[in-house]
C-alpha cells in the first residue's frame, strides 16, 4: 500500500500550517509505504522510516495536485490527493444566521418607516454599528404557520436594503422550516427550484445586490450526488455541523465518514468532485450559554487548523419574545462572540465572496 496521509484530500492550506513566502507554501507531506523502495513526491524523494515517509514539497497554486510514486519489483505505485492553498488567507469571521421569515411579516404587518425600526433589524444594525459585522440572513420563503410569504414583501423598503447591502446580504435557506430535513433526498432540481423562487423574491423587494448566493441548506442534510449541480448553479460553500451522534454525523450533507471524521476537527474541507467547499460551523449562538462562548472561540482560535476563519451561527426565531423558545439574552450572546473575536483581530467577511472572503488571484 502506498497512502498519503497528510495531508488530507480537500485540506485547505494557509500560513498558519505551512512556511509560506512568495514562491507559494511548503508542507510536509507524510504517508505509508509498505513495500520497499524509494517513494518520490511531487519530485522530491522522500525520507523513509520503516514504513512512515515524509518529503517537504512547495505548492504554488490554487488547486495543488500531491502525488506520490513508488517504483519497486512489484511496479509502479502512485496516490493522488489535492490540496487548496488559501494564499491570501486572514483572519476573519463569518456570521449566518438561519430560519428567517419573521422579521420579513412583521415588516409587513407594521409597516415602519425604517426597516431598523423592527426589532431584529436593529439589533443586527447595532452589531454592525459597533463592530462593522456583515451578516448573511437566510431566508424561508413562507412562515412555518404558512400565514406570510415572500410574495406579500412590498418594494417600499427597497432602497434601504440596497443601502445597507455592504453589511447585509439576504439568502435562500429552505422553502419552510418544517418539515425537517426538507431536502434530504430531494433532487437537485427541487433545491435549484425553491432557491430561484427566494431568490426571484429577494431580487424584487430588496435588489440584486442585497441577494447572495447561499452558504447554509436547512438542516444541513443533502444527497451529495447533488453537489455538482449545485455548484454549477452557483453554490460554492455549504457549512454544517459534522458532529458525530450515536452513529451517524449531523448537518453533514450526506458525506462520507472520512471526509466527516476530517471536518469534525477541521474547519474547512474541498469536495473535489464537486468543488464545494465545506465549513464546520464554530458556535452555535443561540444553543451556546453566553458564559461558554469565549472558552468555545478560544479553543477554536487556539487550533491552527482552525483559526483562520470561524464560522458563526445563529437562529432568527430566539429573537422575537412571542417564540415559545425566546432567548432574552440573545443579543448579548451576539455581542459576546463578536466581541471577543474582534478583540482577537477578526474581521468579518462573506462566505459568497473571493475565497470564503479572502481574495483569489
Amino acid at each position: 500500500m502506498l497512502q498519503i496521509t497528510y495531508p488530507f484530500n480537500g485540506a485547505v492550506l494557509n500560513h498558519r500550517i505551512g512556511t509560506q513566502n512568495q514562491d507559494g507554501i511548503t508542507i510536509t507531506v507524510k504517508g505509508i509505504a509498505d513495500l520497499p523502495g524509494d517513494v518520490v513526491v511531487n519530485g522530491v524523494k522522500a525520507d523513509r522510516y520503516g514504513n512512515q515517509f515524509h518529503a517537504d514539497v512547495t505548492l504554488n497554486a490554487f488547486d495543488n495536485p500531491i502525488v506520490a510514486i513508488q517504483d519497486n519489483q512489484f511496479g509502479t505505485i502512485q496516490h493522488n490527493i489535492t490540496a487548496r492553498w488559501d494564499k491570501y488567507s486572514f483572519k476573519r469571521y463569518r456570521f449566518a444566521i438561519d430560519d428567517n421569515s419573521f422579521f420579513l411579516r412583521d415588516l409587513v404587518q407594521n409597516k415602519p418607516k425604517s426597516i431598523f425600526d423592527n426589532l431584529y433589524l436593529a439589533i443586527l444594525k447595532r452589531m454592525n454599528e459597533k463592530y462593522n459585522t456583515k451578516f448573511s440572513v437566510n431566508c424561508f420563503f413562507e412562515t412555518p404557520e404558512g400565514d406570510f410569504n415572500l410574495t406579500q414583501m412590498p418594494e417600499d423598503w427597497k432602497q434601504q436594503f440596497l443601502d445597507n447591502a455592504d453589511w447585509l446580504k439576504l439568502t435562500w435557506h429552505a422553502y419552510n422550516e418544517f418539515p425537517d430535513r426538507p431536502y434530504q433526498y430531494a433532487t437537485a432540481e427541487k433545491i435549484i427550484a425553491d432557491l430561484d423562487l427566494v431568490q426571484g423574491e429577494i431580487h424584487r423587494f430588496a435588489g440584486e445586490d442585497t441577494w447572495a448566493m447561499p452558504t447554509i441548506i436547512h438542516w444541513g442534510e443533502i444527497l451529495p450526488s447533488t453537489l455538482p449541480k449545485l455548484y454549477k448553479r452557483g453554490i460554492r460553500v455549504l457549512s454544517g455541523y459534522f458532529s458525530k451522534s450515536s452513529e451517524r454525523y449531523d448537518v453533514s450533507f450526506g458525506l462520507d465518514e472520512p471526509r466527516c471524521s476530517f471536518l469534525e476537527h477541521n474547519r474547512l474541507l474541498v469536495h473535489y468532485p464537486s468543488n464545494v467547499v465545506f465549513s464546520r460551523i464554530a458556535c452555535v449562538v443561540n444553543t451556546t450559554k453566553i458564559e461558554d462562548i469565549v472558552p468555545k472561540l478560544k479553543r477554536e482560535i487556539g487550533s491552527p487548523e482552525n483559526a483562520e476563519v470561524i464560522d458563526l451561527l445563529t437562529h432568527e426565531q430566539y429573537f422575537w419574545p412571542f417564540y415559545r423558545n425566546f432567548i432574552p439574552d440573545h443579543e448579548q450572546r451576539l455581542d459576546t462572540a463578536i466581541k471577543f473575536l474582534t478583540d482577537n483581530g477578526y474581521e468579518p467577511a462573506f462566505y459568497h465572496q473571493g475565497f470564503l472572503g479572502a481574495k483569489i488571484d
